[in-house]
Parts: structure tokens; C-alpha cells; sequence
């Protein structure tokens, strides 16, 4: 085992993300920090998942979601989307653009995609998605990871 890798890890620099995910009617929200650009031609964002987690069941079948870019003061949202349950929509603004997935209206910015592929990734998936629309919603800071501490549990996880 590493020595000390999740204390190594949150120097890895990036943001945190409510990813919306849609199947037909159903629909979720989750806390993600692994999501990052791999394409210019087309756009493509990568985004790491949980496959026993109900969103993935969501994003796997209906193949649309969006990437809702949390600000620095919105750790309360992180925490609440990275509950594990199936209602944690209710109580805040949605929309939606092109693909129909929710869009998290107190954002700073999403980007609306339809998955390409996925991928495996050790113990989570990675998903493919060409980004289809995307906008600022309003200004401000990106929260960072590192800025969260503990609050994925993270430092319980690694072997």
C-alpha cells in the first residue's frame, strides 16, 4: 500500500461536479470529483461512476447527463448529492437544455452531454460523453476538491 494517498490525492487539482442523469421519467443527481476534458473535436468530458450506485443504472440506460459545476461556497450541495438515495432532487431548481437531462439551476455552469461510451475503471466506470450544450449560469469560484476534506469518505477506501 501507498503511504498516505489520499493525502497525496487531494493535491490532484479538480473540481467538483452534480452530475444529472435521466432515464425516460427517472431521474437523479450525484456529487462527482472525477470529471475532466478529453477532447477538443468533438468535446468530450470523461466521468468516473460507481456502478452499484442507482445513478449509474440511470446514466447506462437513458446515455444522457449533465455536469453541473458546483461554486467554492456550495459544500452543502456536495454533501447532499453525495447522499445514497433516490430523492435527493426534490426541494431544488432544475431545467434542462438539449437532451433533457437535469440541470442543477443554482450552478455555475453545466454542460449538457449524451454518452459516447464506457469504459471500466477499476472499481468504477468511466463514462464518455460528447458534450451537446453547455453555459455559465453565473460568476463565480469552481470548488475545488481538496477543499472538501473528507466528505466522500475517501480516506476509508483506498487498499
Amino acid at each position: 500500500m501507498i503511504e498516505n494517498i489520499d493525502d497525496v490525492c487531494k493535491h490532484l487539482t479538480h473540481g467538483v461536479y452534480v452530475i444529472g442523469v435521466r432515464d425516460g421519467e427517472l431521474r437523479n443527481a450525484f456529487t462527482a470529483a472525477w470529471v475532466m476534458q478529453v477532447s477538443f473535436a468533438p468535446p468530450l468530458l470523461a466521468i468516473s461512476i460507481n456502478p452499484e450506485h442507482y445513478s449509474y443504472q440511470l446514466l447506462k440506460a437513458g446515455k444522457i447527463c449533465t455536469v453541473n459545476v458546483l461554486a467554492s461556497g456550495q459544500m452543502a450541495l456536495a454533501g447532499h448529492f453525495g447522499q445514497s438515495s433516490k430523492d435527493k432532487m426534490a426541494g431544488f431548481a432544475w431545467q434542462q437544455d438539449k437532451t433533457g437531462a437535469p440541470i442543477l439551476s443554482d450552478s455555475l455552469a453545466y454542460f449538457d452531454c449524451r454518452v459516447s461510451h464506457f469504459t471500466d475503471a477499476g472499481d468504477h466506470v468511466v463514462a464518455i460523453c460528447e458534450v451537446i450544450d453547455a453555459a455559465l449560469l453565473k460568476q463565480g469560484k469552481p470548488m475545488l476538491y481538496s477543499q472538501t476534506g473528507d466528505l466522500d469518505g475517501s480516506s476509508e477506501l483506498y487498499e
